[in-house]
């Protein structure tokens, strides 16, 4: 067995000497084997203009191939919220998802004002990362749940809440997920979890009870008895919210209580999250029954990453989120090594190889590709039902060969340099969302959803500004970005120690003993 010090150096030296990614990949191809800098790409055929082709193909970070559409290529028409139903309308439609448009990212300004896909930018940025920072703080303000919203999330959670206390007087409902956390985007689930005496969850009498009631939009109610945690899934009516059930699963409201921890620990995690929530919920990558990951995943592979990170102190509120964006995607999409290596969150955070955390996974499982050991449940893989890890290693791969263009010296020289958004080249709102958001704000605003006892939405503690490490008001404030281009570490795994060895590379490289 090689030391991992050795091979750390072998790696460096490797890059240096121009070698492909493919050998620290171990056979996990990524987009372009061209030679990248932290914060500047080569392109292979050396076209810098990144608008991409009109035709039935997929586009590489992108998501599905779809046929070309026909008409208008408007994002959306209003959205029509009078609740019109038809048996054939899909149960799972998701207002933010931007398939079918997506040849339009980069270049929407052809007969579209840039800003109905990009509302948040209202001013004119810095160049470079510096700009892409204030983009990030820009962006979070826009995305962040606004009073209405939820006033409107807790009328439903009520709605929901009273249905069960009249068939079981004594449950306790308690909300967990992005909800509690406030890590929520306008169209974002709610997570609501039932405690009480069954022997089994007694998932058909309460999807009788929410029919009964006419709470759900017809055909949307599911009941997954199936499923690893049985659940029922439905879309509120009055609302379009949608809804997930369980009953006696306590993991997910401590695994909620342990992210505002982090929270406070890392005042830059909730601006990674919201804008890592958008960039895979437009590409329907955000839950793993589509072929993406879950939001907790996510979310551990964020603290990983501000865990390790061999420049960047976290926990400082003033680092360039730019960076850490951009560093985010070259990890996840270039460097890390999902065949050989899982992640591990408590005792400060290490890499792990699988075969390591494999001896503590129970039943006999095997590591998942992307293996995350649940840091509350001792062996659990939280990746485990991620078959499409790859796929968002791929668009991850894409986000980063984009915006470390974007911000290279060379964008600077672009004619629409300064009316171009240089997050909005992997992000976009649809117009659907945006209607969605401002009908919200009419319906909502200014009305008082008294809490429901049980739940603890109206506690200050579920408020957005107790997870907000900045408001609106007070922007985070910027340390140089020179002193971020420092060179990086190579990532190196020895045993349950992180090792780290500098190179004259600025990425992330995470390599993991060679046999």
């Amino acid at each position: 067995m090689a030391s991992s010090k050795s091979s750390g150096g072998n790696a460096a030296a490797n890059l240096r000497n121009g070698s492909s990614h493919h050998s620290i990949m171990n056979g996990i191809t990524s987009i372009s084997g061209t030679a990248i800098s932290s914060l500047g790409i080569s392109l292979p055929n050396g076209n810098v203009n990144d608008s991409f082709p009109v035709a039935n193909t997929a586009i590489p970070g992108e998501g599905k191939a779809l046929p070309p559409k026909t008409g208008s290529v408007h994002p959306s028409a209003p959205v029509n919220h009078t609740h019109g139903h038809h048996p054939g309308r899909r149960k799972n439609d998701n207002k933010a998802s931007t398939y079918g448009m997506n040849y339009l990212l980069s270049n929407c300004t052809n007969g579209h004002n840039a800003s109905t896909w990009t509302p948040w930018k209202t001013r004119k940025y810095n160049p470079g990362v510096l700009g892409l920072h204030e983009e990030v703080i820009d962006f979070y303000n826009f995305m962040s749940p606004r009073p209405e919203e939820a006033a409107m999330r807790k009328e439903v959670v009520n709605r929901i809440e009273t249905i069960i206390k009249e068939l079981w007087p004594t449950a306790d409902v308690q909300i967990f997920g992005s909800f509690s956390t406030g890590l929520y985007l306008p169209t974002s689930d709610i997570d609501l979890v039932v405690f009480g005496k069954w022997e089994r969850p007694p998932l058909q009498e309460l999807e009788q009870a929410l029919r009964k009631h006419n709470v759900a939009e017809p055909f949307s109610i599911k009941v997954l008895d199936k499923a690893t945690v049985p659940i029922i899934k439905l879309t509120d009516q009055e609302t379009e919210v949608k809804v997930d059930i369980s009953f006696n699963v306590e993991t997910g409201v401590k695994a909620a209580s342990f992210i505002k921890d982090y929270v406070k620990m890392y005042p830059v995690l909730p601006y990674l999250i919201f804008v890592l929530k958008q960039f895979l919920l437009q590409r329907d990558l955000n839950e793993v029954f589509t072929g993406g990951i879950s939001s907790y995943s996510l979310i551990l592979m964020v603290i990983s990453f501000l865990q390790l990170h061999p420049r960047i102190d976290a926990r400082n509120p003033n680092e360039n989120l730019g960076v850490l964006l951009i560093e985010f995607f070259e990890l996840y999409g270039r460097h890390f090594n999902y065949l050989k290596t899982g992640i591990r969150i408590k005792n400060g955070g290490s890499y792990m190889a699988k075969e390591e955390i494999m001896k503590e996974m129970n039943n006999g499982y095997r590591p998942s590709m992307l293996c995350i050991e649940d840091p509350l449940l001792p062996g659990n893989d939280v990746g485990r039902g991620s078959y499409g890890a790859m796929h968002v290693k791929q668009v991850f791969d894409y986000a980063y060969t984009v915006l470390s263009h974007a911000v290279s010296p060379l964008a600077r020289s672009y004619p629409n340099k300064d009316s171009e958004s240089t997050l909005g080249r992997i992000i976009r709102l649809t117009q659907e969302v945006i209607d969605y958001r401002e009908w919200i704000i009419k319906k909502w605003g200014g009305r008082d959803v008294p809490c429901v006892v049980g739940t603890g939405v109206g506690s200050e503690e579920q408020q957005r500004d107790s997870v907000s490490p900045h408001s609106a008001d007070s922007p985070m404030s910027i340390s140089s970005p020179q002193q971020h281009s420092s060179s990086s570490s190579v990532s190196s795994l020895s045993g349950s120690d992180n090792v780290r060895t500098p190179t004259t590379r600025s990425t992330w490289l995470m390599l993991i003993t060679a046999s």
